[in-house]
């Protein structure tokens, strides 16, 4: 086991280059402009992060109705580099209830700094710019948090009974804000629960936070708890509030409730016979230890790397120097730079060094029938290749013997990496064992969009990820909205991914970069992906490890 890690620790010190440390980012913005005089904004800001030139984005805070002076519930957690300088964009959104997509006209502002700028200031305001960078009267605030030693999330489960009318015609609407008191006496929010409609009697949704972010790891630190009747105009009712400590919740883990009583101080003073406007209830409270890449890596987990080759005519007659597919004795085309790129890494997380390769879109002999999954050695009992050498030369030598055909489905071969994950999964239930990689590489866009969603939402359940590559010059667009980061990814019938486990990138954005920045670009999310997917199952890794500090990979 050492010596894969050995390896994988000097390969491109991609998922081991000192990463200082862990921050989490809170956002909140100020006096946002009425667009609309009818009606006050929705306010959403959208994270993005600066890579080769580039702006991604890294995540979204939730949609807060008719408000000018947003505090977001939301939590980012970044990596710091010292070594780098990461570039960050901050996007405000009025996001209409008509429609959840961000067209141009809904950004009210945007502004860009640095994560090294935010950490030393700690608090971070700068003036929102408009478009024309013309300063407009909104700004933003970005309040930076350490993540020192404790990387333990809690769950907490909270409900209510008999909270106070508010409302004339209905029931109160309730929800639940949680606030950490700091040392200096301020407060700074640390969850806002949904809003339950017309109940007194409410059961908001179990949410996690890490211990950090709800009590500084201080469990005496008091935690203030105020709940609120929400309105549609943004001017929300207070009904009550009272004040905790996380050692006070932690009785809540063995099955015991919680109890508070929720004081409106004036209705104390007024009431002669005044008793409390209702009554929070904690119904669970669980500590989730989080393990980071390193310790399943270390515990046993072995990288299984699989490789997808589109073969559609779309690519182009090998024969022809123009193909994508064009061999070219000295210099290696798209699909192969992109394979070696991202399978040496991937090799050394594998103890075996054997990949299977398949091939989609293809005729394929003997009978030229067209083919969404064969073998690219054309061995259906053993579709593996040794070494990325190997599929290299299984790659080079079926060019010549297939067909370049249609269409481009991709479903078919998610499905068929999906059974083998589903196997691992039923055979080794509770151990960590392997976790899939399926790399596919293909010119176009896809022609099963529909199946290729129902494939991945199945595939989330399972300890796999899907990484596809982008060759050649296609409009990529809808390839884009497999990758999770631009809201949720669901069936054709409705049902959300598990866990966000695609992402796409064009190859043609790092034409002109090292190999090891495409590997990073298409890679960087997978530690965290194999992280969720045990810390999810509560599976934890096979021996504790000695990197339990500050060099984590889960979040």
């Amino acid at each position: 086991m050492s010596d894969i890690y050995e390896s994988a620790a000097n390969s491109l010190g991609l998922f081991n280059s000192p990463c200082l440390t862990k921050v989490e980012l809170r956002v909140a913005c100020k006096g946002i402009s009425d667009r609309d005089a009818l009606s006050k904004p929705d306010p959403c800001v959208v994270i993005k992060m600066q890579s080769h030139g580039q702006w991604l984005e890294v995540d979204r805070t939730e949609v807060i109705r008719s408000c000018l002076n947003p505090t977001f519930s939301k939590v980012f957690t970044l990596d710091f580099y010292f070594e780098e300088v990461q570039r960050l964009r901050y996007e405000l959104y009025d996001i209409s209830s008509s429609h959840n997509g961000m067209r141009e006209v809904d950004c009210l502002g945007a502004m860009e700094c640095t994560l090294g700028q935010i950490i030393s200031q700690r608090k971070f305001t700068k003036a929102l710019l408009k478009q024309g960078n013309t300063v407009g009267k909104s700004s933003i605030m970005i309040t930076a948090e350490e993540l020192t030693g404790n990387n333990d999330y809690v769950e907490l489960s909270f409900s209510a009974r008999k909270l106070d009318d508010k409302d004339f015609f209905s029931k109160s609407d309730p929800f639940l804000e949680i606030y950490r008191v700091n040392d200096d006496n301020t407060q700074q929010l640390v969850h806002r629960t949904e809003t339950v409609m017309n109940n007194l009697n409410p059961v908001w949704k179990t949410f996690k936070t890490s211990l950090n972010s709800l009590c500084s790891g201080d469990h005496e630190r008091i935690l203030k708890c105020t709940v609120w009747d929400w309105d549609s105009n943004g001017k929300h009712d207070f009904i009550g509030e009272f004040q905790a400590t996380f050692k006070e919740m932690r009785s809540a883990m063995d099955g015991r409730q919680v109890q508070w009583e929720c004081i409106n101080p004036k209705y104390k003073v007024k009431k002669k016979n005044y008793k409390n406007s209702g009554i929070v209830i904690l119904n669970q409270c669980k500590i989730i230890k989080m393990h980071s890449f390193l310790d399943y890596i270390m515990g046993g987990c072995q990288i299984q790397f699989t490789v997808a080759i589109d073969f559609t005519a779309s690519n182009g007659d090998p024969r022809n120097s123009c193909s994508l597919h064009y061999i070219h004795p000295y210099q290696p085309n798209e699909y192969l730079k992109a394979l070696v790129a991202v399978g040496e890494i991937c090799q050394d997380y594998d103890s075996d060094k054997m990949f299977p390769a398949f091939g989609f879109g293809a005729r394929i002999p003997p009978d030229f029938k067209v083919s969404h999954d064969f073998a690219v050695n054309f061995n259906e009992d053993n579709p593996e290749c040794a070494g990325i050498q190997g599929v290299v030369e299984a790659y080079q030598n079926c060019l010549p013997k297939i067909q370049l055909y249609g269409p481009t489905n991709i479903a078919p071969i998610i499905q068929k990496v999906a059974n083998f994950a589903s196997e691992e999964m039923h055979t080794k239930e509770a151990m960590v064992s392997q976790y899939f990689i399926l790399l596919i590489l293909t010119d176009g866009v896809i022609t099963d969009m529909a199946d290729t969603r129902e494939a991945i939402v199945h595939a989330s359940h399972l300890p796999m990820s899907v990484i596809i590559v982008g060759v050649g010059s296609a409009d990529f667009t809808d390839m884009e909205m497999l990758d999770g980061d631009d809201g949720i990814l669901r069936s054709p019938k409705g049902e959300p991914v598990l866990r966000d486990i695609v992402q796409f990138v064009p190859f043609r954005n790092f034409k002109h970069a090292s190999p090891a920045a495409l590997a990073k670009s298409v890679l960087a999310e997978v530690p965290n992906q194999v992280v969720d997917y045990y810390n999810s199952k509560g599976i934890k890794p096979k021996c504790p490890s000695e990197y339990e500090s500050s060099r984590t990979f889960g979040h």
